[in-house]
């Protein structure tokens, strides 16, 4: 059988986006799917990747259609510092900066993508008259995307999946955005609208399943995982007690407890800040920075911009330490950052702060790969860093995680190519 998969990244895009489809794309030929690809033409990604063009399977056709994106104008209001996602909003707008997230936000329905709509159903729509496919799957953000599948099931009556990697309005950043009443209600309704057409829905984890489900009962988790060609990385452990963090860490994630933890450690174990290292590769705001600072802590932190996926895989296997930080937010439960599989990949300790009732908390307490400690136990992630720390001078800082392999992509794939066979 045969699937179009609608995807807005793509080789060469870079960052945590592109590694889902590209992943499932990758195995789905060995369950009897064959799948097409239907990606933008010259899009303006943030980061890109080459080196991931190289995992593209042979053979694989890609269809490409341009885009016309206004950040593309609005950019050439901004410094180039500030072309990033939604969840690095500056906090400080000017006034010219307020009107232009307020143009964004509220002109721009369900994203800065929707331009792709129109000429995407049409070149799709024709396209599938000469070649026709069992169903048609989408994967969103940009949420746009699933406007496009929604149209061609409207058109076409195909059989459609609508995946999720991240929540529409739920999202993290979805409270920054300066939308009127009028907006946030459009949004739902979009939301809601595609929830309900879909044939079946694709989440990440299990709370976004369990508020999926009240509009589409067929709502099934298909986390995040790691591949097969993470495993050829080989690589010695940090000489310095290392605490490494991938990932965007914006204003929402800042963990500032673990700033002023790790400076009064410094203050009180001998030999602790000697030893320390703290690595955050990717973008961090200036929240976060303006924290380490108040620390004393810019000797001991690297802050190193996106480097490419094999070279992260490296420094999360060298890493004595593993961080992940969850968004401070309402939605916090229910968010499971795509790091998170490489983590466990990568048999090294994690320390996540994090809601301990939440999906991130149950995915490490079920494979025994780490801590999880709420924003705002201090004595907790205290006390678990001297342990850390113990076992790091006595060179026995090692995890023994469990039941990983349920999250390698290929077993994934498998999964969900059951979904596409019962949904077809």
């Amino acid at each position: 059988m045969k699937a179009l998969i609608i995807t807005y990244y793509w080789p060469p895009s870079g960052g945590s986006g592109v590694q889902r489809w590209l992943k499932f794309v990758k195995y789905l030929r060995d369950f009897g799917i064959e799948p097409v690809v239907f990606t933008v033409k010259d899009p303006d990604y943030a980061v890109t990747d080459e080196s991931l063009i190289d995992e593209i399977p042979v053979g694989i056709e890609i269809l490409r259609q341009s885009i016309w994106e206004p950040n593309q104008l609005l950019s050439k209001f901004k410094s180039k510092q500030q072309h990033t996602s939604a969840g690095f909003l500056n906090p400080k707008p000017s006034f010219f900066e307020r009107q232009l997230h307020y143009i964004r936000a509220n002109f721009f329905i369900p994203d800065a993508r929707k331009f792709w709509i129109k000429p995407s159903v049409e070149t799709i729509a024709n396209y599938l008259n000469e070649h026709p496919v069992d169903l048609i799957i989408t994967t969103g953000p940009p949420h746009s995307t699933h406007l496009i599948g929604l149209r061609l099931k409207e058109a076409l009556k195909f059989k459609w999946i609508a995946d999720f990697r991240d929540p529409w309005t739920a999202i993290d950043y979805f409270h920054q955005l300066p939308l009127t009443e009028r907006s946030k209600k459009k949004h739902k309704e979009l939301e809601e609208e595609v929830l309900r057409r879909a044939d079946a829905v694709l989440v990440v984890g299990k709370t976004m399943q369990e508020n999926y489900k009240k509009f589409n009962k067929d709502t099934y988790v298909i986390s995040n995982g790691f591949d097969t060609s993470e495993e050829t990385i080989n690589v010695e452990l940090d000489q310095k007690f290392s605490l490494t963090h991938v990932g965007m860490m914006n204003a929402d994630r800042d963990p500032e407890i673990l700033w002023e933890v790790l400076n009064e450690m410094n203050a009180e174990v001998e030999g602790f800040k000697e030893d320390l290292q703290v690595n955050l590769i990717g973008k961090v705001a200036e929240e976060v920075r303006s924290s380490i600072i108040k620390n004393d802590l810019s000797k001991y932190v690297h802050l190193i911009d996106y480097v490419k996926h094999q070279k992260v895989i490296a420094y999360q296997r060298s890493s004595q330490v593993l961080l992940l930080c969850v968004n401070q937010v309402p939605s916090a439960k229910g968010i499971i950052t795509g790091k998170i599989f490489e983590y466990l990949q990568a048999g090294r300790p994690i320390l996540a702060l994090a809601p301990e009732d939440g999906d991130l908390a149950m995915i490490i307490e079920k494979t025994r790969s780490g801590q999880v400690i709420d924003f705002k136990d201090r004595e907790k992630l205290k006390r678990t860093l001297k342990e850390y720390y113990l076992l790091y001078k006595n060179n026995d800082l090692y995890i023994k995680s469990v039941n990983i392999e349920q999250y390698h992509r290929r077993n994934l794939t498998e999964k969900l190519s059951e979904i596409i066979k019962r949904t077809k």
